[in-house]
């Protein structure tokens, strides 16, 4: 163990932590009725919104940065220990059945692997070495992006994600809750979203870790908006694998087209399910295969498919 590493040395820069400072105002908060503690916890969390509004232009600038590394056909990794591990995986794990993403295009990282995701593995998240092995895995590119979410900025599997990934030439984002986070300084783009200390000390579970949720909300679903994933406000890239999806489809297929029942099912059904085509099919007054090479041609953008096809 390392001098940089003893509990002493390691207590002392946790109390520099705004995430884990201590409330002596909420220190008889155990003695509350619950209905108290419910009220304080849901005026913490108000909080949180406006600490991520605050941020907003640095969110934008990584958002398109991210965009345009993944037309060309980068992958976005995230990469955490802990809760903010656990975030990232839940962001990419929602990508493919929301937005038809292949599931190596967005990729959650949690130190320690899967067994983490539901128990503590020890050590894990002081390793950039596993960091390192884990990218590694990945075959990183210049067009990949690397996010490191860690509510301290000092988790050293997040740390050393970002700067293995910044040796590759990929693109780095580092999203923390303190500032001036050494995880944000290693990163090209450093998020800080500053919600304070927590109503229970250093469970960063609670508002760093909402804060964290809005964020990677955004990274994707942006990301996704610009890469032609939606037409307006619908999400026509829907994969519909189940039952309330497939009735989904159908409704989106609906609101984007105003097309009945009928022509609906017949339009879905030449499009092999795919919402985008349907809709193209139906608003081109096209055939199936016309409508997907007019998606191929402009590169899965259903306005510039229609553009193209009244040209």
């Amino acid at each position: 163990m390392t001098a940089a590493s003893t509990p002493r040395n390691l207590r002392a820069e946790l109390d520099t932590l705004t995430t884990e400072a201590f409330r002596p105002e909420l220190a008889e908060i155990d003695q509350l009725p619950t209905l108290d503690i419910a009220r304080l916890m849901n005026g913490e969390d108000a909080s949180v919104p406006a600490a991520v509004a605050s941020r907003l232009p640095e969110i934008s600038a990584a958002i398109d940065a991210v965009a345009q590394r993944m037309a060309r056909g980068g992958r976005l990794v995230y990469a955490g220990a802990g809760t903010a591990g656990r975030l990232g995986v839940l962001d990419a794990s929602e990508c493919p059945p929301t937005f038809n993403t292949d599931p190596t295009q967005v990729v959650g990282l949690i130190a320690g692997g899967p067994e983490a995701m539901v128990t503590s593995v020890e050590g894990a998240e002081d390793s950039e070495d596993l960091a390192r092995t884990d990218l590694d895995a990945l075959a990183l590119t210049p067009d990949d992006t690397v996010v490191g979410v860690s509510a301290s900025g000092r988790t050293p599997y997040a740390i050393g994600a970002v700067e293995h990934a910044r040796r590759r030439g990929a693109l780095t984002i580092g999203l923390s809750c303190n500032p001036g986070s050494a995880l944000a300084a290693a990163a090209e783009h450093g998020i800080e979203i500053v919600v304070g200390p927590e109503l229970l000390t250093g469970s960063t579970r609670l508002k760093a870790g909402t804060a964290q949720k809005l964020v990677l909300n955004m990274l994707s679903t942006i990301t996704m908006i610009r890469l032609g994933k939606t037409y307006g406000n619908l999400m026509v890239d829907v994969r519909a694998s189940n039952d309330k999806l497939r009735a989904r489809s159908r409704r989106i297929v609906a609101l984007a087209t105003g097309a009945d029942d009928t022509a609906i099912e017949r339009a879905l059904t030449e499009a092999g399910g795919e919402v985008k085509t349907a809709i193209l099919i139906l608003l081109a007054e096209t055939d199936g295969p016309t409508a997907t090479r007019l998606l191929t041609d402009a590169d899965g953008h259903l306005r510039a498919a229609l553009k193209s096809a009244g040209e």
